[in-house]
């Protein structure tokens, strides 16, 4: 007799809370392999094709692409063992799945079970199941696709709940750190919130909802009076709701995080670029792989970082301590269809310029596809924001928190410039520095920016550090 087991959406790893769904792979009554991919969730760091630990029939699916679901929140049933007809599934209801953890459910179901939960992610099953057992009696696997199976697919993604309702008892139903982090701020007790995730759990939407039935002011005693207005008015006064979600609200929840908790300040100075750009054409012109612009200014920063280490830190408010980093892994700010990502090219400090080039190409690239994963976007050290590609000359930028600092770089244009005592035109940009006052003082981030802006005029300068 097929059992139906349970496929939650799992932990992600780097703190994620919760993905959204962007596309199924697999439909209800499909016939899938043990690690085979079901569904491709975006998180606020990359885009995840999640494979599946059991082999054997799709019952029921949870949630329709574009849905938020929490880490933990079921994703699929998968009906294993038996032979897989359809009459046999259909006595196998997905409520009365057992769960994992259940003896019984192991040595029934261990031929169709690898443990993996994510593969190359670090989520890993117990030890105690994490080994694949051979199944060359897979009998799901050699049976025809059954017809699909009636299953609560519509009834898996609860309508969202419209207004903060009362009458939780026992444990309040939240998982997730951010959306208990997000009521404790507000003041609101999760207790009075009802949720619409499965099985009542209470998702970030649900907190936002609440909060704005809170503050939502009260109408004024005149207003009953009043004509009401015109639905299309209210409409037209209400404007566009756009949620912040995946990569969007991981933006917004780092940047107001980076503007809360950091003591900013940026200082600035224009400098005359051409001779890095004609040290650029000169190396160019000499054959091999080609150079970037942005390559180069990779190679100033980690140098510059070498004499002013204090901006190659981050700070532990807990222990009141300044964390001073070993090695420089360099982010750069890259603007792609999904919204802005911070790339990491690790251990920079150690790269030639022409392995400089090569990364930047690559993780560009990979970010242009969706193809980045957690490690290629995190674990960034000092930022490189090279906003001059949007044809603008300064900006003041906000820091990649935890970081200390963040280099901008305005576009280069020719400008009048006074060299060697004459009026020229000179290939000019404007240099800027975000820096953590706590970190160091004016003096060091002066120091610091001065140092790239006489490499950046004088690449000759790099050589007495080589």
């Amino acid at each position: 007799m097929a059992q139906v087991l349970e496929f939650k959406l799992p932990d992600l790893g780097e703190g994620l809370t919760e993905a959204e769904i962007v596309r199924w792979l697999v439909a209800v009554g499909d016939v899938v392999a043990i690690d085979q991919p079901v569904v491709e969730v975006e998180t606020a760091k990359a885009m995840v094709e999640v494979p599946c630990p059991y082999g054997g029939v799709v019952t029921a699916r949870y949630g329709e692409e574009g849905t938020e679901l929490p880490v933990g929140a079921p994703l699929l049933t998968v009906a294993v063992g038996g032979t897989g007809a359809p009459e046999e599934l259909a006595e196998a209801a997905p409520g009365a799945a057992p769960t994992v953890g259940e003896t019984a459910a192991e040595s029934a179901v261990s031929s169709e079970y690898s443990g993996n939960v994510l593969v190359g992610y670090g989520t890993a099953g117990p030890a105690a199941r994490r080994r694949r057992v051979r199944h060359e009696s897979h009998a799901v696997a050699k049976a025809p696709a059954p017809a699909p199976v009636a299953a609560p697919v519509a009834a898996a993604a609860p309508a969202p709940v419209t207004e903060a309702v009362p009458g939780h008892d026992g444990p309040v139903p939240v998982i997730s750190p951010l959306v208990r982090k997000l009521a404790r701020d507000r003041g609101l007790d999760l207790r009075e919130v009802r949720g619409s995730g499965p099985a009542g759990l209470i998702l970030r939407a649900d907190v936002e909802l609440a909060i704005a039935a809170l503050e939502r002011p009260a109408a004024a005693p005149s207003s009953v009076a009043a004509p009401a207005a015109a639905p299309s008015a209210a409409v037209a006064t209400a404007g566009e709701r756009v949620p912040l979600r995946g990569v969007r609200g991981a933006v917004a929840d780092k940047l107001s995080r980076s503007r809360t908790e950091i003591p900013d300040a940026t200082c600035w100075v224009d400098a005359d670029a051409t001779g890095l750009m004609a040290a650029r054409a000169a190396m160019n012109a000499a054959g091999g792989p080609k150079i970037s612009l942005l390559a180069l200014l990779a190679r100033i920063c980690v140098h510059a970082l070498a004499r002013f280490p204090e901006l190659n830190s981050t700070v532990d408010m807990a222990a009141r301590e300044i964390v001073r980093l070993p090695v420089v892994h360099l982010g750069f700010a890259a603007q792609t269809p999904r919204g802005l990502v911070v790339p990491v090219v690790k251990d920079a400090g150690t790269r030639t310029a022409e392995s400089l080039t090569a990364e930047f190409a690559r993780l560009t690239e990979a970010a242009r596809e969706s193809a980045l994963t957690p490690a290629d976007l995190t674990g960034g050290t000092f930022t490189l924001n090279n906003y001059g590609v949007f044809g603008v000359d300064g900006s003041t930028p906000i820091i990649n928190h935890p970081e200390a600092a963040m280099l901008g770089v305005g576009r280069i244009i020719p400008k009048p410039w006074v060299h060697q005592g004459e009026l020229a035109v000179r290939q000019v940009v404007q240099l800027s520095l975000t820096f953590d006052h706590r970190v160091c003082d004016g003096g060091t981030a002066g120091g610091f920016l001065r140092y790239v802006a006489d490499c950046v005029e004088q690449p000759a300068v790099l050589l007495r550090t080589l």
